[in-house]
């Protein structure tokens, strides 16, 4: 049942795959260009995604409600570096297995550049788990609510609402127009910063089919009524986003409409896009007064949105990357030294580098001093003062004997010390055992860019270069928003 493969062989999208995967979903040559970089949807063995995760660890918890929510959302990393969001549902959401693997598989079936698609899911004993793109740069909520730089642009907005209602429509298109709880927190951003909605939200969150666990003022009224999710409930959903969008606060759609009837639309729009606004703020203000009538047969269809959302699009040139402001992960940025070095596997130039930072990125030298009155931990520090001694002078064998007696004793953890021992494992030409510890690292410290570009020269040197230059390039995005935080303080 689940997706059987060997040590760091790319997992569910080989021509060996021998577990139940679907048929191609039938999309235009158009659509699929854009997507054609997916594996087909399959089954992951729930130890895959545990190993994704680190064991489900709560640093690895990306949704937005943490670690006590029904529905929890990690991100994680395959064997063959694929970045993946995995959302782990309650154990009594879907009793029948039967039931959540069918409904997983028509999701999954859906392949389209305006959504965070779906990749696969996990059904074994009570879990019940489904996989699917990650999204490195935010949701809508964030950017939109809790934004730190700069508030989103007009122009920006405006290319959500359209990428939002494409993605509706083709969804529409494909037979699946029903969406639960649409809101700001299921809208995601890129690597390039374009937005893009969670097919998390396609499934229902349980066999029963409730699914809306915002505050009943942003309800659909007819849901109250009778509990089913309509296409129609989604389309006031949406108009409850583009009020969102347009004031850059959650105002209930009641209250919004009393602004609207009085036309008091200045308390209505965000003070942030003085400047910015122009007739299409009213078109916007218009749209979403038609998709929040009470009477749902007269809200728009998700076609007649997008025809009315593209003539309205400003700056269509510019990436939106640049509107978001946001570090870019597919342009050609330089490598910095230490990336150059990994990816040349120049493991001299690595070593100095690793030799001159020390232990300055690391998060337990306190924790050392603090422990070092007992007997055992000044045995244990020992080894590991021997091992940095070893590495200093570039005796890597000693190195490794050394510090994996620290490693050993498992009572600190250290990512400088996995990623000096990956080092002088690569040196003694191990690179799976290099690989493992700079995995290792970066489970310790998810964001250290070194461990990436760590794990990018052990890649090169298995002869993975696909996955090694996948490496290089979240090395470098991970040094981007260091640097970036660095220069703000």
């Amino acid at each position: 049942m689940g997706c059987q493969c060997s040590k760091l062989i790319p997992c569910c999208w080989n021509s060996q795959f021998k577990a139940a995967v679907l048929e191609a979903p039938d999309i235009d040559n158009e659509e699929k260009s854009d997507v054609d970089y997916l594996p087909t949807f399959c089954e992951f063995t729930f130890e895959q995604l545990k190993n994704a995760t680190s064991g489900f660890a709560v640093e690895y918890i990306v949704s937005e409600h943490g670690e006590k929510a029904p529905n929890v959302v990690y991100k994680g990393k395959l064997e063959n570096q694929r970045r993946i969001a995995v959302k782990r549902f309650n154990r009594m959401a879907w009793p029948d297995a039967r039931q959540f693997l069918e409904e997983a598989r028509l999701v999954g079936q859906l392949r389209n550049q305006r959504l965070v698609n779906l990749l696969g899911c996990c059904c074994e004993g009570d879990e019940r788990l489904l996989v699917a793109e990650y999204m490195p740069n935010e949701t809508l909520a964030k950017h939109l609510f809790h934004w730190e730089t700069q508030p989103m642009k007009w122009a920006m907005r405006l290319r959500v609402v359209l990428h939002l209602a494409q993605a509706l429509e083709y969804c529409t298109s494909k037979g699946r127009a029903l969406y639960h709880d649409l809101n700001a927190y299921r809208i995601l951003f890129d690597e390039d910063g374009n937005p893009r909605i969670s097919t998390f939200g396609l499934m229902k969150n349980s066999r029963d089919g409730k699914s809306y666990s915002t505050n009943l003022a942003f309800t659909p009224p007819e849901y109250l009524r009778t509990g089913r999710v309509t296409p129609e409930s989604v389309i006031y959903s949406f108009g409850t986003l583009l009020l969102d969008l347009l004031s850059g606060k959650h105002i209930p759609p009641s209250h919004a409409l009393d602004l609207i009837r009085d036309r008091n639309l200045q308390m209505l729009t965000d003070s942030c896009l003085e400047g910015q606004l122009s007739d299409d703020a009213t078109e916007l203000v218009r749209l979403a007064s038609r998709c929040l009538q009470s009477e749902p047969r007269e809200r728009p269809n998700p076609k007649s949105l997008v025809a009315s959302l593209t003539p309205l699009q400003k700056e269509t040139e510019v990436p939106s990357f640049v509107l978001m402001g946001i570090p870019n992960s597919t342009c050609c940025s330089p490598l910095s030294p230490l990336g150059e070095a990994c990816s040349r596997r120049d493991l001299t130039a690595v070593h100095e580098v690793l030799e001159n930072i020390g232990y300055k990125d690391d998060g337990m030298t306190n924790e050392l001093s603090f422990q070092m009155w007992t007997d055992q931990m000044q045995e244990t520090l020992d080894s590991k003062k021997k091992g940095d001694s070893a590495f200093k002078r570039k005796d890597f064998r000693t190195t490794i004997e050394c510090y994996s007696q620290f490693i050993d004793v498992g009572t600190m953890v250290s990512p400088t010390i996995f990623a000096r021992r990956g080092l002088s494992y690569l040196m003694n030409d191990m690179p799976q055992e290099a690989l493992n510890d700079a995995m290792q690292a970066q489970v310790i410290s998810p964001i250290w860019h070194i461990a990436s570009y760590l794990q990018a020269a052990a890649l090169s040197a298995l002869g993975m270069d696909n996955e090694a230059q996948a490496a290089l390039k979240e090395g470098t995005m991970l040094e981007a928003k260091r640097n970036a935080a660095a220069a703000k303080k």
